[in-house]
C-alpha cells in the first residue's frame, strides 16, 4: 500500500516504495558523478535529525540552511523536518545585517552553511551561542558530516519516530523570508499542507516520470526551486546538481536530462551565447541561422502560419536547432521558468526548436505555484504564465489585482499580525500585489506590480515593468528602470549588456575602452535610443519613454540593487543613481 504523503518528509518513503532509484540525488565530485540512491538519502537523513536530537532541538525549534544548492542541502531540510523543527533557508548572498535580523527574528539555534565565507557571516550576526555546522571544512566550526556520523553512532529511532507521528499537516514546515524588495524581509509561514498540495496541484502539469533525469541549479532557498524538488521526489525524477552556474552548459551536456527549471534571467544568457555564436558564422551558415530565427520569431503554440511554415520549420530543426537541443543535453522535454516574466521571443525561439517552455506564476506566499503553461500546445500561450493550476482559486479585483485562494496560500507573515490581515482578507484571498488579466478567461497574464505603478502629473498610470521587459529584449540592453512618478513624462535608466556590446562596438567601430567611456559615446547611445523609439512606437503617448540614461555598472545583490532572486530594489537604484535620475527631469 502506498505511503499517504501529508507531511513533505513522507515523500522519502513514497518514493522507496513507488520508485526506489538507484540515483536519487547525484553530483560531481573530483570530476566524476557520484550518486545516492534512494535509501542512501533516506539513511542519511535520518542520520542528521538524530544528531539534531542529540544537539537538543525540539519540535518547533528554528534551524537555518545557507549554503548553495548541493545534495546536502536537502538532507538537512528532510532531516530537521522529522525532528519537528523548522527549516530557515537563507540566500548565501545576503548581508550581515540580513543575517542578523532574520536570525533573531525567527529564533534560529542551529544554523548549516556551506562555505567559511557564510560560516563568518554567521557567526558575526548570531553571536557565540548559536550553533553552527558546515559543509566545508572551516577552522573552528563542526562539520556536517560530523552531525551525521554522531547521529549514525547513536541512532534513536524510537524517539525519532514519536516526533514525525507528532508533525500535523498544519505545522510550521519552513519560515521563508521575502527578499525585500519594499523593505525589511518578512518571514513567510510556510505548513507541510502548503507545500504538500501546491505540488500536488502541479503534478498533472508537469509530464515527467521515473525515467527521467533532472538538473538543478536554482537556489534550494528559493520556494520554487524547492516546491520543484519535492515535485521530483513525488514522480521519481533523479536529480543531478550542477557543479555552478558556469558549469551548468557541461553539465547539460553529461547529464543529458529531460527537464530543468530556471530564472528568465539564465535563460536570457543561454539565449545571448547561442546568438553570438550565429553573429560569429559566414556565408551560407550565418544565412540559414538568420533565415531559422526569422521563423522562429513567428512560432506560436496556437496556430502555425500555413504549411508552407511548417516545412520551412522542420527544415530549421534539422539544420539548425538540433544544435540547440544539443547544447542543452539532447534530450531536454521541457524547461519551467519563473520567479520573473519571460521575453516571448524567447519562449517562441525555444519553442520553435523543439524545446517546450512552461512559463508560470506565484509568489513565496502560495508556496508558490499559482499558474503555469502546459506541455500541450493548446494550454501554452506565449506571453502569459498560463492556466491556473488544479484546486487554486484565482479572480482579478476591480483594480486589475490579481486575488488567489487556496491550500498552498501561506499562515501568514511571522509575528507580523496586521501585515497578515493586509495581506489576506477574511474571505481567505490573498492580496498578491500583482496587476494582471485572464486572457481568454483562462490564461493568466501579470502585466505589472500594483506598488510600483506610477502616475505622472498629467494623471495618466504607467506600468513600468511591461516597459522593461519590452527594451530589454534589445541584445545590448540587460537591465533597465522606467521612473517618472509625478513627473510630466515617464524616463527610463538603462545598463547595458557590456559583453554583447564589446561586439557590437568591434563591428561598428566605436572604441570600448571602459565601461564609463562606452556609454557617453554617440553611437552607442543612437542605438540604444532607436530601441526605445522602436518601443515608444507601439504604445500609448503616456507610456512612451521620452528620455534615458546608460549606466556604467550592472546592478547587483553585492551593491544592495538587486534581491537574491535577482528582482531590482527600485528604492535602492532610485538612491544610488539620484543625481542621473534626477537630470532626466
Amino acid at each position: 500500500m502506498p505511503t499517504i504523503v501529508t507531511r513533505a518528509f513522507d515523500i522519502l518513503a513514497y518514493q522507496l516504495a513507488t520508485y526506489p532509484k538507484p540515483d536519487c540525488l547525484a553530483w560531481k565530485e573530483n570530476g566524476a558523478w557520484l550518486k545516492w540512491s534512494t535509501q542512501d538519502v533516506i539513511d542519511r537523513v535520518n542520520a542528521v535529525s538524530y544528531g539534531l536530537l542529540r544537539l537538543g532541538v525540539a519540535a518547533g525549534d528554528k534551524v537555518a540552511i545557507v549554503s548553495l544548492s548541493r545534495p546536502e542541502w536537502v538532507l538537512s531540510d528532510f532531516g530537521i523536518q522529522q525532528t519537528g523543527a523548522t527549516t530557515v533557508p537563507m540566500y548565501p548572498t545576503i548581508t550581515v545585517e540580513d543575517y542578523r535580523h532574520i536570525l533573531r527574528d525567527a529564533g534560529v539555534k542551529v544554523a548549516i552553511a556551506s562555505t567559511e565565507e557564510i560560516a563568518g557571516k554567521l557567526r558575526e550576526a548570531g553571536g557565540p551561542d548559536l550553533k553552527i555546522f558546515t559543509f566545508e571544512p572551516v577552522a573552528g566550526a563542526k562539520r556536517f558530516a560530523e552531525l551525521i556520523a554522531d547521529g549514525q553512532a547513536n541512532p534513536n529511532p524510537a524517539e525519532l519516530e514519536k516526533r514525525k507521528a507528532a508533525v500535523k499537516p498544519d505545522d510550521l514546515l519552513t519560515l521563508i523570508y521575502t527578499s525585500g524588495t519594499t523593505g525589511t524581509p518578512k518571514g513567510v509561514m510556510l505548513t507541510h499542507d502548503n507545500l504538500v498540495s501546491n505540488y500536488k496541484s502541479c503534478e498533472s502539469a508537469i509530464p515527467l516520470d521515473s525515467a527521467d533525469r533532472a538538473l538543478s541549479f536554482l537556489p534550494l532557498a528559493h520556494i520554487f526551486e524547492r516546491m520543484v524538488t519535492y515535485l521530483y521526489f513525488m514522480r521519481g525524477v533523479s536529480i543531478y546538481y550542477a557543479e555552478s552556474i558556469e558549469a551548468i552548459g557541461v553539465n547539460l551536456k553529461e547529464v543529458q536530462p529531460q527537464v530543468f527549471t530556471t530564472v528568465p534571467r539564465l535563460l536570457e544568457k543561454i539565449y545571448d551565447r547561442i546568438e553570438a555564436k550565429g553573429a560569429e558564422l559566414t556565408g551560407v551558415k550565418r544565412s540559414l541561422f538568420q533565415w531559422s530565427m526569422g521563423l522562429g520569431n513567428r512560432f506560436d503554440n496556437q496556430r502555425t502560419p500555413g504549411a508552407w511554415y511548417d516545412m520551412q520549420l522542420a527544415i530549421a530543426r534539422k539544420l539548425v536547432f538540433s544544435k540547440w537541443q544539443e547544447a542543452l543535453g539532447g534530450k531536454i522535454k521541457i524547461v519551467v521558468t519563473g520567479g520573473g516574466a519571460l521575453q516571448p521571443r524567447l519562449a517562441r525561439l525555444f519553442s520553435a526548436a523543439g524545446v517546450r517552455v512552461m512559463e508560470g506564476y506565484g509568489l513565496t506566499e502560495t508556496s508558490p505555484v499559482i499558474s503555469v503553461n502546459r506541455f500541450d500546445a493548446a494550454n501554452n500561450v506565449i506571453g502569459t504564465t498560463g492556466p491556473v493550476v488544479d484546486n487554486i482559486e484565482v479572480k482579478i479585483a476591480a483594480d486589475g489585482e490579481i486575488l488567489t485562494r487556496s491550500r498552498s496560500v501561506m499562515k501568514g507573515y511571522y509575528n507580523l499580525p496586521e501585515q497578515t490581515a493586509e495581506a489576506i482578507d477574511a474571505d481567505g484571498w490573498f492580496h498578491t500585489g500583482d496587476i494582471g488579466e485572464l486572457v481568454d478567461g483562462k490564461f493568466l497574464k501579470i502585466t505589472d506590480r500594483k506598488k510600483e505603478m506610477f502616475k505622472t502629473s498629467q494623471g495618466k498610470y504607467v506600468a513600468p515593468q511591461k516597459i522593461e521587459n519590452a527594451l530589454k529584449e534589445h541584445p545590448l540592453i540587460e537591465q533597465v528602470m522606467v521612473v517618472g512618478d509625478g513627473q510630466k513624462y515617464a524616463a527610463a535608466v538603462i545598463v547595458p549588456s557590456f559583453e554583447n556590446l564589446k561586439d557590437w562596438c568591434a563591428k561598428n567601430g566605436v572604441t570600448f575602452t571602459s565601461n564609463e567611456q562606452v556609454v557617453k559615446e554617440k553611437k552607442v547611445l543612437a542605438e540604444i535610443d532607436s530601441a526605445v523609439d522602436r518601443y515608444n512606437a507601439t504604445t500609448a503617448t503616456w507610456e512612451q519613454i521620452k528620455k534615458t540614461a546608460l549606466l556604467p555598472r550592472l546592478w547587483s545583490i553585492e551593491s544592495g540593487e538587486l534581491t537574491p532572486s535577482m528582482k531590482v530594489k527600485r528604492k535602492v537604484v532610485t538612491k544610488n543613481f539620484e543625481e542621473v535620475i534626477a537630470g532626466l527631469f
